[in-house]
């Protein structure tokens, strides 16, 4: 038994390369569609949006894409980040399984998102684009970007969901500071965003219309691409660092887990720290169990349908085979506000369907409560996102203990609170509302879908 509380890592250990998991799926997502014809499309229709080394990355199917070194010298900044043993987690909840996680709060931006911003700008540097557009929920995507177009020189304009915008001032001061342009979502600025203000005046806003914001703004100038934080094969793929360093760090422990467990919002969370992981089951048939966990206010995964779907609001992407709660769904306004999207990616949407991952939805009541524990034990105040992994991880370890069985669980600790602190505040003062879509509310929505079902 291991007696290590912090596995470090030197930096010679960053990985090299990224693991694509679709190299080792037993069934390949399928193609994204033309909104229009519902036809497979080609980079082509990609070029206007993305440089065209991250086109080719969305679409290769080797197992392993070389990491730029001038990349890995810029991880060198906050990675490799750190990994421990929850001992005091542990005793708390008074549990024979052991708890490991991996603590990506370390960053510039305070969470996972700039081990994909960083190679984003890089590419669109090399291909020469002087601005970049893109969306965030809790902001945490728009501070990794903002950090990034600055190490690299490129404007950054971000669209943020309103509700977050207004919620959590200090992440768009955050991203200010690294000099970006940040507008609330739905704005005036755009024609999507001017649609949905004469639908809805008071629209809280939802990352499918702040995607759709950004999009049109890129598709308008030549010298602007657009970038995702999640959902797309080539972000997930950038996420594996996380994975692949915390593989390294068990072999250390003397470790590897029966459980891992993320966050789940579009999905560069969850495949960031689980995909390494299930190259184990796929190519040497063991049986890791690994678990996405999102928000009982937006349960795609646990409550959604596998079809073809828009990544968008208005109808600016491609559609995507996804599973989703329809493009127009407009998730309740949680705290976790990086959780609040309506689809998954394709990547991660196949892997459910073939019943090799799991998902659970969690109400956001049990998981500020599971956040409050960990902050109190180990001392580290968690990003509300990052609280539904620490939440399903609780569970997980009851129900062990439940079955008189001990169990090995890891956790990608995604982020800190540190401006989420509104949130907390008023989960102490019990003012925090409770919410959970009613199956009224899923089926109203997927009925307004026209595009293809699977299958």
């Amino acid at each position: 038994m291991s007696l290590i509380k912090k596995i470090t890592l030197s930096e010679s250990e960053i990985p090299e390369n990224w693991y694509n998991i679709v190299a080792d799926m037993p069934n390949k997502p399928l193609p994204p569609l033309h909104p229009g014809t519902k036809e497979p499309i080609g980079p082509e229709m990609l070029a206007p949006l993305f440089p065209m080394e991250l086109i080719r990355q969305e679409v290769t199917t080797d197992a392993w894409v070389r990491i730029p070194e001038e990349v890995r010298e810029l991880y060198k900044i906050w990675r490799p980040t750190p990994m421990f043993r929850a001992y005091s987690l542990e005793k708390a909840l008074g549990t024979s399984s052991k708890i490991y996680y991996k603590y990506e709060g370390v960053s510039p931006a305070g969470s996972h998102k700039p081990n994909t911003a960083v190679p984003q700008a890089y590419y669109n540097k090399q291909e020469g684009v002087k601005r970049i557009t893109t969306e965030t929920g809790a902001g945490q995507w728009g501070s990794a970007l903002s950090f990034a177009c600055q190490l690299f020189g490129i404007e950054c304009e971000v669209y943020m969901v309103k509700v977050s915008y207004e919620g959590k001032p200090y992440r768009k001061i955050m991203m200010n500071t690294w000099g970006a342009k940040v507008h609330s979502s739905p704005t005036n600025h755009t024609e999507s965003g001017r649609k949905i203000l004469a639908q809805d005046p008071d629209s809280p806003g939802s990352l499918g219309i702040a995607i759709s914001e950004a999009v049109e703004r890129a598709m308008q100038d030549e010298g602007t691409k657009y970038a995702l934080g999640s959902v797309l094969n080539h972000v997930l793929m950038h996420q594996t660092v996380i994975g692949l360093e915390s593989i390294t760090q068990l072999e250390k422990a003397g470790d590897l887990p029966d459980i891992v467990v993320a966050p789940f919002g579009g999905g560069s969370n969850f495949a960031g720290i689980a995909f390494p992981f299930l190259r184990f089951n796929l190519t040497q048939g063991k049986q890791i169990r690994c678990i996405a966990a999102e928000p009982a206010s937006c349960p795609k995964l646990t409550r959604g349908v596998f079809r073809y779907d828009l990544g968008d609001t208005v109808g600016m992407t491609p559609l995507l085979p996804m599973y989703t709660l329809g493009h127009n769904f407009v998730p309740a306004p949680i705290h976790a506000g990086g959780l609040r999207y309506h689809g998954a990616g394709a990547i991660v949407s196949q892997l459910l369907n073939d019943g090799l991952i799991e998902a659970q939805a969690l109400k956001q009541l049990e998981c500020f409560e599971a956040g409050i524990t960990f902050a109190r034990t180990e001392g580290i105040i968690p990003a509300p996102e990052a609280t539904h992994a620490i939440a399903t991880v609780i569970r997980e370890a009851r129900k062990a203990d439940e079955e008189g069985v001990s169990k090995t669980i890891l956790f990608n600790l995604c982020g800190h609170g540190h401006f989420d602190m509104a949130s907390y505040e008023q989960y102490l003062a019990g003012k925090l509302v409770e919410h959970e879509v009613t199956q009224e509310e899923i089926l109203a929505s997927l009925a307004e879908l026209d595009t293809p079902v699977i299958g």
